[in-house]
């Protein structure tokens, strides 16, 4: 059955794909969204029977056929379950059946064929990422990662008679192959000294090595695939793709940003956790990378102005704190993060979406505010979305946040602590400007006609001011269901990593324990950390012993208190005193400038990269192929079709002419031969 849960979307891919013009756009998207939900299904069953096995023995493989038989190298497409990628399977199909569900109505004004067309695509979204997650090695991983690579090209690009949308799915795909040119490096390397790509076998083999304090072969490996990781879950150097891909339709953007592609870095490097964890340097850096990004990000997203834009860079920081607990050696927390992250962060798309909706198109939040009595579903959904991700005690966003910062404090790293606490502070400050600006306040807009206020999914292709003269509706039933849930969700979902000090059991720690340890013999499932590493859960028994608990409830009241703080301060700017963020950006220009257009790291890029490789395109490799290379081609042609020409003028068509030339060819052959 394991098969059937990627199936089922990719089936409805093809269905969309080939009959989708044929279809109404209810049957369209309700069999999209119905393949979404069977796949839920399927994977809700599997998991129940997962969870039914014993700690050690916790996995199901599924060979499919054999793929590879060359020499000793044998590799098989087989989908293996275990309770890292059951995680992962009802985070995709659960959200993604969301996201699904909501896009039928946002996306109903599109013409049949562009509903199909949508429809398709976020299937095949859906099925690739369900293959990555699924596979058993690297190279079935692999077959999804570049899938989802081709689908946020097709998604982002979307409306691509729209120049920016067809630049911004252009940008996302080759940033993306940048990564995957190191990850493919990567995995070679491992399969050239190890001769598999299986993870089991990975593990096996590369636990009894010594950890690599200087870089050799583990770190080199491990540094490539992070480099791949940096390009699909956009940290520094290569996330410059994620916050134009908010020109995809809005629900595309809750997809990739919440359950889908950002998240695969995250996942992969957890799948490889004996790999990284021989490899302390190449942590060090992940660390240092996640930090980084998380406060860049989040210093960008503070002055941002387009709604999409600030939830972009958002997530691009949130990004930031997983890879940081990865470098920390958390990869509990990480993926702890990654699981409550998904549910708020596909609210605050939604949600925003549903602003989107309400106001035709209207994306800009200094052109908003007063909405909070006019969409109250849509506000108190957000509300809830923007606590959670800020840390607020008690929501999702808290336990798993504050896990991340208790493990960087914990394992010694005080400024990569400082640099995440800051983040938080960031955070919270930059959603609660987002939220007062929006819903709060005075009405900066004009209200849509009554017949433009129903779904409009080319909004993200046309934004622009609304029509005069109407009433705000809120979010239609389709949207209003997937936003109460995620809100739910966003809520309740931290509570199966609730740590010991409140009383909790941290369920999900235990849970995922055993994949981030190295198989010593896969037949009966025992697991046993590679040397040098202790187990998570193992070492969260010893630091609470060790008299760490306290710490941890310590720490968790400093993250609170910077989450209020936070709050607290964008709301005496944003809605007591405004002056004061107009005046400080007006004596701040510079830095204000410099943050709004986002460090101008993508000029850099085009200064230092695109421009210099176009030049050298057009004016060295263009000239050598059209001068060089096709000279050559056609100066041999045009020495054949002169040859021929001449030859060509024996060809006289006169049968008197033919008898004279042969006579005298007789007479030649006959006097060469008495001559001799």
């Amino acid at each position: 059955m394991l098969s059937l849960i990627p199936l089922f979307p990719f089936a409805g891919f093809l269905v969309n794909a080939t009959l989708g013009k044929r279809l109404p756009k209810a049957v369209s998207g309700g069999l999209a969204s119905l393949a979404m939900v069977a796949s839920f299904i399927v994977a809700v069953m599997k998991v129940m029977t997962l969870a039914s096995f014993s700690p050690g023995v916790r996995s199901i493989t599924e060979p499919l056929y054999t793929w590879i038989a060359a020499g000793d190298f044998h590799l098989d497409v087989a989908l293996r379950l275990d309770p890292l990628s059951a995680l992962m399977i009802l985070v995709i199909t659960g959200i993604g059946s969301l996201i699904h569900i909501y896009s039928t109505a946002y996306m109903h004004d599109e013409t049949d064929s562009e509903f199909a067309r949508y429809f398709s695509y976020l299937n095949l979204f859906a099925a690739f990422m369900l293959t990555l997650v699924l596979g058993s090695s690297v190279l079935v991983m692999f077959v999804g990662w570049e899938g989802v690579g081709l689908c946020s090209y097709l998604l982002i690009g979307f409306y691509y008679k729209k120049k920016s949308a067809s630049d911004a799915g252009k940008k996302a795909f080759i940033v993306n192959r940048v990564g995957d040119y190191a990850f493919i490096l990567g995995a070679l390397i491992l399969a050239t000294h190890f001769g598999t790509l299986e993870f089991q076998g990975l593990a096996s083999a590369i636990a009894p090595l010594p950890i690599e304090h200087h870089f050799g072969m583990l770190s080199i490996a491990a540094l490539l695939l992070f480099i791949g990781a940096t390009g699909k879950s956009a940290q520094i150097p290569l996330y410059v793709w994620l916050p134009d891909a908010m020109e995809g339709p809005t629900p595309v953007s809750a997809l990739i940003h919440a359950a889908t592609m950002v998240t695969a870095g995250v996942y992969m490097i957890g799948r490889n956790a004996v790999l990284f964890s021989h490899a302390p340097q190449v942590l060090q850096i992940i660390a240092v990378v996640g930090a980084a990004t998380a406060l860049f990000a989040g210093t960008i997203g503070l002055v941002q102005n387009d709604i999409k834009r600030v939830l972009a860079y958002s997530t691009v920081s949130q990004l930031g704190y997983m890879f940081l607990a990865m470098g920390v050696g958390a990869y509990g927390a990480g993926i702890f993060h990654l699981y409550t992250h998904a549910f708020f962060k596909a609210l605050l798309f939604l949600g925003s979406g549903a602003v989107i909706h309400a106001l035709h198109g209207e994306q800009d939040i200094r052109n908003m505010g007063g909405l909070r009595k006019h969409l109250p579903i849509t506000y108190w959904t957000f509300l809830i979305g923007s606590l959670a991700i800020a840390g607020v005690p008690g929501l999702a966003g808290f336990f798993s946040k504050d896990e991340i910062l208790f493990e960087t404090f914990a394992n010694g790293h005080t400024i990569l602590w400082v640099v995440g606490a800051l983040t938080s502070l960031l955070t919270a400050t930059y959603m609660f400007r987002l939220v007062f600006l929006t819903f709060h306040g005075e009405r900066r807009h004009d209200a849509p006609s009554a017949h433009d206020t129903h779904g409009h999914g080319a909004h993200d292709a046309h934004a622009g001011h609304a029509h005069g003269g109407g009433h705000l509706h809120d979010a239609p039933a389709a949207m209003a269901l997937a936003l109460i849930l995620l809100a739910a969700g966003s809520v309740a979902a931290g509570y199966i990593g609730r740590p010991e000090p409140l009383g909790g059991t941290n369920w999900l720690g235990t849970w995922l324990a055993p994949v981030f340890e190295a198989p010593v013999v896969e037949a009966t499932g025992e697991f046993a950390p590679p040397p040098g590493v202790e187990p998570e859960h193992e070492s969260h028994a010893a630091a609470h012993e060790g008299g760490h608990e306290s710490l941890e409830v310590t720490l968790m009241g400093v993250s609170s208190v910077i989450a209020l703080l936070g709050i607290g301060f964008a709301a005496f700017v944003w809605l007591k005193r405004r002056d004061i963020a107009e005046g400080a950006a007006r004596s701040l220009a510079p830095i204000h400038r410099t943050l709004l257009n986002k460090y101008y790291v993508d000029e850099f890029y085009d200064a230092v990269v695109v421009r210099p490789i176009h030049a050298l395109s057009r004016d060295g490799l263009w000239t050598m192929d059209a001068k060089i290379v096709d000279g050559a081609v056609n100066g041999v042609a045009s020495i054949v079709s002169s040859l021929a020409g001449a030859l060509r003028q024996l060809q006289t068509g006169s049968v008197r002419a033919y008898a004279g030339s042969v006579f005298v060819g007789v007479v030649l052959l006959l006097g060469y031969y008495f001559w001799r």
